[in-house]
C-alpha cells in the first residue's frame, strides 16, 4: 500500500508576516528572494523603517545575549568588561575567547566540566581547523555559547543557587533572566530552548528594538563592553566584529536562524536600533541586509566600508564570484 500523504503543515505566520528583504543575483539575474521582518526605532522610540511585520514575536536566539547578561549583572556578575562581552558572544572559538570562558568560570571556582551546554567543535573554522589537526574532539569549551553559559555559572554561585541545573526554565537564573525582560518592557511570548541548551525567549521585533534602544541610553555596561571589545563578541573575520571596528559605538549582535540585532551608544543617533528576522533562516542574507538596516539608523555606510569588502555577500560559481545577495531598502 502507499503511504497516505501528509497533512501539510500550519504556521502562525501569516502572507502579511513577512515581505521581499534580500535579493540573491546570479550572473545579472535575480535567482532568489528572501523575506524578513524587521523594524528601526530612533533614540524615541519611533519606528523609522520596517519591513514585514515589526511586531512579529520571533526567538531571539543569541541576539538575546545582551539582555541576559544585562539580567546577570544586576543578579550580581561582576566581571572585566572584555569578559562581559563574552557572555553576550557567539564566540569563533579562538584562543582567547577559549582563556577567556575558562577565567570567568575559574573566578566562580569551576571548571569547563560544569559548562551544561552542548559540545560542538568551534565555530570559527580555522579554530575549529586547528583542533582537528590536533586531534580534537566536540567540546561544552569549544561551543559558541560558552561565554555565556560561564556566566550563568557564576552568576548561579554568586548568589548561592544551585549550579547542575542552571539551564531549567525554572531555575532562580532562569525566572531572574526572564523577569528582567519583562519588567524592562518586552513581553516574552515564549520559552523555548536554544540550540546550546539554555532557554531563549520569543519577543516581538519592536519591543526586541526598544530594548536595546533603552540599554543604550542608559549607558548599558553590558552595551559598552560588546562595543568595546568587538573581537569577544565574534571573533576574526566575524561580520560583527567588523561591523562594530567600523562603525564606532556599534553594537551588532547575530542569532542563529537568520536574527540579528544593532544598536548605536554614542553619536548623533545614540539609542537608534534595529531588529530583524530573514524568515528562511538565512545567515547569507542576514548578512546582506545589515548594510540597509544601518542605512536606515543614520549610519554612512558607503564611508564605513570604503576600501574593504564589508557589507558584500558574495554568490559563487565555478569557484569564482558571479553575484551577490543585496538588501532591499527599508521603508
Amino acid at each position: 500500500m502507499t503511504a497516505a500523504p501528509s497533512e501539510p503543515a500550519s504556521s502562525r505566520f501569516a502572507v502579511e508576516s513577512f515581505a521581499p528583504i534580500a535579493v540573491a543575483r546570479r550572473s545579472g539575474f535575480d535567482e532568489s528572494v528572501h523575506t524578513g521582518a524587521g523594524v528601526v526605532v530612533d533614540a524615541d522610540g519611533r519606528v523609522v523603517a520596517s519591513i514585514g511585520d515589526p511586531h512579529l514575536p520571533v526567538y531571539l536566539r543569541s541576539s538575546l545575549k545582551a539582555f541576559q547578561a544585562a539580567a546577570m549583572v544586576d543578579a550580581g556578575l561582576d566581571l572585566p568588561s572584555e569578559l562581559l562581552a563574552l557572555v553576550c558572544a557567539s564566540h569563533s572559538g579562538e584562543s582567547f575567547h577559549l582563556e577567556g570562558v575558562l577565567t570567568i568560570l575559574a573566578s566562580a571556582g569551576l571548571g569547563a566540566e560544569a559548562l551544561g551546554n552542548a559540545a560542538t567543535l568551534p565555530y570559527g573554522e580555522a579554530a575549529r581547523n586547528e583542533v582537528l589537526a590536533g586531534g580534537g574532539a566536540a567540546s561544552s569549551l569549544f561551543q559558541n555559547c560558552s561565554g555565556k553559559h560561564a556566566g550563568m555559572l557564576a552568576t548561579c554561585v554568586a548568589n548561592g543557587w544551585p549550579t547542575g541545573d542552571y539551564l531549567a526554565v525554572d531555575h532562580p537564573l532562569q525566572r531572574t533572566i526572564c523577569d528582567w525582560i519583562e519588567a524592562s518592557g518586552a513581553a516574552v511570548h515564549h520559552v523555548g530552548v536554544d540550540g546550546c541548551g539554555a532557554p531563549t525567549h520569543a519577543l516581538a521585533l519592536r519591543e526586541g528594538a526598544d530594548l536595546f534602544r533603552s540599554m543604550a541610553l542608559a549607558a548599558s555596561p553590558v552595551l559598552d563592553a560588546m562595543a568595546t571589545h568587538p573581537e569577544f563578541v565574534g571573533g576574526s573575520g566575524r561580520d560583527v566584529t567588523d561591523w562594530m571596528v567600523a562603525v564606532p559605538g556599534l553594537v551588532a549582535k547575530d542569532g542563529a536562524a537568520g536574527v540579528q540585532a544593532l544598536v548605536l551608544t554614542d553619536g548623533d543617533h545614540r539609542g537608534w536600533a534595529a531588529m530583524y528576522k530573514v524568515a528562511d533562516g538565512s545567515s547569507e542574507a542576514r548578512s546582506a541586509v545589515i548594510p540597509a538596516a544601518l542605512a536606515a539608523m543614520g549610519v554612512d555606510v558607503e564611508r564605513a566600508t570604503a576600501g574593504s569588502s564589508l557589507g558584500t555577500v558574495p554568490v559563487l560559481g565555478g569557484g569564482s564570484t558571479v553575484g551577490t545577495i543585496d538588501p532591499v531598502a527599508w521603508t
